[in-house]
This record gives structure tokens, C-alpha cells and sequence, in this order.
């Protein structure tokens, strides 16, 4: 087995350090870095996020660490984002207006609530299992969970108008995008470092893609 390092992008938004402590916990190394020839050097990059798409895309880019997300990635190394980090890689979103993603993934972010019955609290917070779709096959970043097993969302918007990129859904009153993937680029709407075993198993495929 090559040494490899997982480069978490520090950008001044999200849950950096648990997303580190489950590296460590599954023996993987990873660094919460800001440096962009650390991000260079890593042999996979991860994008984390919460909070408000907008701030967290303007914060991505005033870093500069936008250009080099999206040229390492265009390279073929393997990126995973998380929660708004997966948000992020659509085209747009209409969280509060109109904004720019990164473009990574053809699709935009909507709001969840014309789709979720109005009887459904947003955001969702919560377990919710994981549903694969019938026509593909299991995406590689799902080899050690099965369909079914529950994973810790926490969102008010949803990837939308993206089905070619979507490797699993979940059911909110609605069936919304839970994971995507275009090549060497994923996403997860829900967040693994809170999703006990199954997250962790999650991570521990990303690290061997």
C-alpha cells in the first residue's frame, strides 16, 4: 500500500477537525490545510462545508483555493465533497438569490421546500438510509455500506436536475439526492464523520478509490 494524504480544505467553513479525527480513526492520514501546493501534493482533496451557500463560495474563492480545487480535480484526483462542500460542486444554487458554483457536476441546488409535503420539518435533520439507483451500478464509494443503511443529513436544499451524476437518493417526503459522482468527483449531501460505522466505511472506500 502507497502513502497517501487526504488534503481537507481549509477554507474558513465547516467540520474540519472530525473530519480529520475519522481519518485518523480508520489509520488514513489527513491534513486541514489552507496551503494550495499542500492541496497540490495530496493525493485526494476533500471539500467540507456548512453554513450558507453564498458566504461559503465567496470565502472559496477569495482564498484562491477555488482554482485549485477545480484544477486538481481536472487533473483526475480524487475529490469528495460534504454537505455544502457537495453543494458546491454543482453549477449554481438559489440558496438566497442566484449564486455560481464551481461547475464540476452539471446541476443546481434548490430548495427543498416545493418537493417535501409541508408537513415535513426543514431542515432535515437526521437519519435517513440510503437508496441506490436500479440502472447503475453501486457506486465504488458505496463498496462496504449496503442499501438501507442510515446516514446523518442535516439540509434545507437539494441537488436537483442532476440525474446522470446521482449514485444514491434518500427518502424525505420526496426523493432527494443523498450522493453524487461525475468521474473522480463526489459528493455527499449527508455527513459521514456524523454517520457512525456506515460514514466511516464511506471515507474508508474514498481512500481507496
Amino acid at each position: 500500500l502507497g502513502f497517501s494524504m487526504i488534503a481537507i480544505v481549509d477554507y474558513g467553513v465547516g467540520n474540519l477537525f472530525s473530519l480529520r479525527s475519522s481519518f485518523k480513526y480508520i489509520g488514513q492520514d489527513a491534513e486541514v490545510t489552507g496551503d494550495p501546493q499542500k492541496i497540490r501534493d495530496s493525493d485526494k482533496v476533500l471539500l467540507p462545508g456548512v453554513g450558507a451557500f453564498e458566504d461559503a463560495a465567496k470565502k472559496l474563492r477569495e482564498s484562491g483555493l477555488d482554482a485549485v480545487v477545480c484544477d486538481e480535480a481536472k487533473k483526475g484526483k480524487p475529490l469528495l465533497g460534504v454537505c455544502l462542500g457537495m453543494q458546491l460542486l454543482f453549477d449554481k444554487s438559489y440558496e438566497y438569490g442566484e449564486h455560481e458554483g464551481l461547475g464540476l457536476i452539471r446541476g443546481s441546488v434548490l430548495s427543498m421546500e416545493p418537493v417535501v409535503p409541508k408537513w415535513y420539518k426543514i431542515p432535515q435533520i437526521g437519519w435517513n438510509g440510503l437508496i441506490f439507483p436500479k440502472n447503475k451500478p453501486v457506486s465504488p464509494l458505496f463498496k462496504y455500506v449496503k442499501e438501507g443503511d442510515h446516514v446523518y443529513f442535516v439540509h434545507s436544499y437539494y441537488a436537483a436536475d442532476c440525474d446522470a451524476a446521482v449514485i444514491a437518493t434518500t427518502e424525505y417526503g420526496a426523493l432527494l439526492t443523498a450522493a453524487v459522482a461525475d468521474g473522480n468527483v463526489y459528493g455527499t449531501q449527508f455527513h459521514p464523520e456524523k454517520s457512525g460505522d456506515v460514514g466511516l466505511n464511506i471515507l474508508r472506500a474514498f481512500c481507496e478509490i
